[in-house]
């Protein structure tokens, strides 16, 4: 395969394709070209046929442009490769194996609207003060428990929330396991679940694909680290491409922790760098540089800009 289009740290981004690697990409630093070069890599030259590949992302919009650039590197064939979000990957094993967890596979998601209506009916079911547990309220804690991997019973033991929220988490999950359910937390917990309860689907997953890519690692959350180093720990061609300096969705969940320790928890990791920066000019990153140079936690990289000129 043609990789001349690379600089050197995007080739060896590309050709390391055994065992863990961590790709730290700074702002503008051709991470997609990087990813979708390597997935076209790893087919190309035969070391997985494209079935074998999972590519793991955080939008459809991103999704479905790495698919489309696969393809035009390597044609049709390419569409046998899952590369999907978190949610969207989660959806697609659930709709083969729900089954083995007392739902049918004919699930219904909810969407937001979905769940601000059943939360309503839910706290006039209880008899809450509606002025202080409103129905986004509620969503917001639910969302935060399962976020942390925690079941309504787990999140009492540790004592984050009131017995009111406690109540209404359970009544929730109960009422969208009776309506045959799940909300977008859920498409995670539930994958999780299946793979405790059913080691077999587990390692049919395993077995399958033998490389997996993820990108933007520093916002996945801990539901989404376990599930990505379940399905990795049979063959550990896990590739993860992040910006520890770039993590901004703490807020719902993201551990920037999870890039950070990625070279201790997959030991033998190895870390290419990208830095030369292709959008901005170099004034621009050193003012950046200066900021983000007195962040606690991140692993340390150099912005270079290949623009010259620009203004101060």
């Amino acid at each position: 395969m043609e990789l001349s289009g690379l600089n050197s740290e995007q080739r060896e981004a590309v050709v390391t394709t055994e065992g863990p690697l961590l790709v730290l990409a700074g702002a503008g630093s051709g991470k997609t070209r990087v990813l979708t070069h390597r997935i076209a890599y790893l087919i190309s030259e035969k070391l997985a046929r494209p079935r074998e590949i999972l590519a793991l992302t955080f939008t459809n919009k991103a999704a479905g442009e790495m698919r489309e650039r696969v393809e035009a590197l390597v044609g049709e064939g390419a569409r046998d490769m899952w590369v999907l979000t978190f949610h969207a990957c989660c959806a697609r094993i659930l709709r083969r194996d729900i089954d083995k967890l007392g739902y049918e596979r004919s699930f219904v998601i909810y969407d937001d609207q979905d769940q601000q209506s059943l939360l309503k009916r839910i706290i006039k079911e209880l008899s809450l003060n509606d002025k202080i547990y409103t129905p986004r309220m509620l969503s917001s804690k639910i969302s935060d428990a399962k976020n942390r991997s925690e079941d309504p019973e787990q999140y009492l033991r540790d004592g984050y929330e009131t017995r009111q929220v406690i109540d209404a988490f359970r009544l929730y999950q109960k009422q969208l396991q009776k309506c045959n359910a799940v909300d977008f937390d859920d498409l995670l917990l539930l994958v999780l679940k299946l793979f405790a309860a059913c080691p077999d689907v587990l390692e049919s997953y395993r077995a399958r694909f033998q490389y997996i890519l993820v990108d933007e690692y520093q916002d996945t959350n801990l539901a989404q680290y376990n599930i990505v180093r379940l399905l990795a720990e049979r063959h550990k061609n896990l590739c993860v491409v992040g910006d520890d300096d770039q993590s901004i969705y703490r807020f719902r969940g993201a551990e920037v922790k999870n890039i950070l320790s990625f070279p201790e928890v997959f030991p033998r990791t190895a870390v290419v760098k990208l830095e030369r920066n292709y959008r901005s000019y170099q004034s621009i990153l050193d003012i950046a540089s200066r900021v983000v140079e007195n962040n606690e936690g991140r692993l340390g990289k150099t912005l270079r800009a290949t623009r010259t000129g620009g203004e101060k």
